[in-house]
């Protein structure tokens, strides 16, 4: 399985760009390009969710609408209180050196977004700007993308874009059973970036997405800590029965399916990764991946004493499997990842390389839900299990349930319980901090206008 994600790379994935292209140009006709619609008397441009969950409005209202262009505004925001509770805030990681683990407990508004977006001379120009804020890291961004439909099995276009490693980066966001991801995929998944993507039905049913783009994380990074080296990735889609797999492809089977909804699919990302700060500083900005004690993968001392890795190539391989029935929903997902030909910095003449040149791991996540109240009340349960090559084995088993007041999920109180051993994850977004052997508890309210 190794061999085979890592005989992809970008030329591979830049000739499936060009031969989608080029199977379906031959459809697009000059009627595709007429920008003469009376958007006055038309209905309202809903953006579909060709990118991913966090740059797809809800709703919204509608500002202003004319015959070259429309304004749409919406929002999301979400209040959380975290108590994160390790009764030895110290662990060993995998050179068994002693690090601190710093539990969290407090009350955030964490999460904003306000979307702006519309299309632009014709329906097929579609525009979003993004103001994104996290008040848990004190951060505010705003950034867009612009996109052009020729047809259904073509959509191109270019900004923020997610590096599609896993399922949870494609959309369902923010309709997750939690408010934030489950350990496997916090810890395998790649970031969002800047770049240019195509997408479409290339067949009945089924679905592909391409990116191209210029790290696996841009956040917090300018262009000046780029390297040359791009991000590429992949992905594929399969709904055989229904052919959805309700809004955002969210997760719950919050819509109750009557007959049985079904997705499968498969991602790649690809990228000749790099630290983005200077040997002479110990912490890196590049803080994406972690190896599976907690620890950023570009620290100096990572994977040995005295030694910084500077660059590393990194793949990553996801499977994914849904199915939805009468309020229940079960979901798996599996993540194999190689991290290999290190580029090594020694910052002593006695330091000594790692007596490995790559780091192998996999695992997977399985979630499963019902509705006990329809459109009202969802219980669900989780677990994570990550095999590692330094044998921590992380693992978690999650509990919690939705109350939905009004009826729709664009309005959530939500009660979180996770219990971890060995958090591998380690962020402020989410419920992990590296290294975390206990309980995370959560209880938030969120709403997508």
């Amino acid at each position: 399985m190794k061999s085979l994600f890592l005989s992809l790379n970008s030329k591979v994935f830049l000739f499936l760009s060009l031969s989608v292209i080029a199977l379906f140009s031959s459809k697009i006709s000059a009627q595709d390009l007429d920008s003469k619609v009376d958007t006055v008397t038309a209905a309202d441009i809903v953006l579909e969710n060709t990118t991913a969950g966090e740059f797809t409005p809800g709703k919204g209202f509608t500002i202003v609408k004319t015959r070259l262009g429309s304004l749409n505004i919406s929002a999301y925001g979400l209040a959380r209180y975290v108590n994160q509770v390790d009764n030895d805030p110290k662990f060993l990681d995998h050179l068994g050196r002693e690090r601190t683990v710093d539990p969290r407990q407090d009350i955030t508004w964490h999460r904003s977004m306000i979307w702006f977006s519309g299309f632009f001379l014709t329906p097929k120009f579609n525009y979003c700007l993004t103001v994104w804020s996290l008040a848990s890291t004190n951060q505010t961004l705003l950034f867009g993308y612009m996109r052009y439909s020729f047809q259904k099995e073509i959509n191109v276009g270019v900004g923020i874009v997610p590096n599609l490693g896993s399922r949870s980066m494609q959309g369902a966001w923010p309709f997750f059973l939690s408010s934030d991801r489950v350990l496997a995929e916090e810890f395998f998944r790649p970031g969002f970036t800047m770049g240019a993507f195509v997408t479409g039905e290339v067949l009945p049913k089924f679905y592909y997405n391409f990116t191209v783009g210029n790290n696996l994380s841009i956040l917090g990074t300018t262009v000046s800590q780029l390297t040359r080296d791009l991000s590429t990735s992949a992905s594929i889609w399969w709904m055989p029965t229904t052919g959805e797999f309700g809004p955002r492809g969210g997760y719950g089977d919050f819509e109750i399916h009557e007959d049985v909804a079904t997705r499968f699919g498969a991602s790649f990302t690809h990228m000749r990764d790099d630290r983005q700060t200077p040997v002479s500083t110990s912490a890196p900005n590049n803080t994406q991946t972690k190896i599976s004690d907690g620890v950023y993968l570009f620290e100096t001392g990572a994977l040995a004493d005295d030694v910084t890795l500077v660059k590393a190539d990194f793949d990553l391989l996801s499977v994914d499997a849904g199915i939805k029935h009468n309020g229940w929903h079960l979901q798996v997902e599996y993540y194999f990842r190689n991290i290999s030909k290190f580029d090594l910095y020694y910052h002593t003449e006695a330091a000594e390389a790692p007596s490995y040149n790559s780091i192998y791991d996999h695992g997977f996540y399985a979630s499963l839900s019902y509705e006990l109240i329809p459109k009202a009340l969802q219980i669900y349960a989780s677990a994570s299990q990550i095999f590692d090559q330094y044998k921590m084995k992380p693992s978690e088993v999650v509990g919690g349930m939705n109350y939905y007041p009004a009826g729709t999920r664009s309005l959530r109180l939500n009660l979180n319980v996770i219990y971890v051993n060995k958090s591998a994850a380690s962020s402020s977004f989410g419920f992990y901090l590296g290294g975390l052997n206990g309980m995370s508890l959560s209880t938030g309210i969120d709403i997508l206008i």
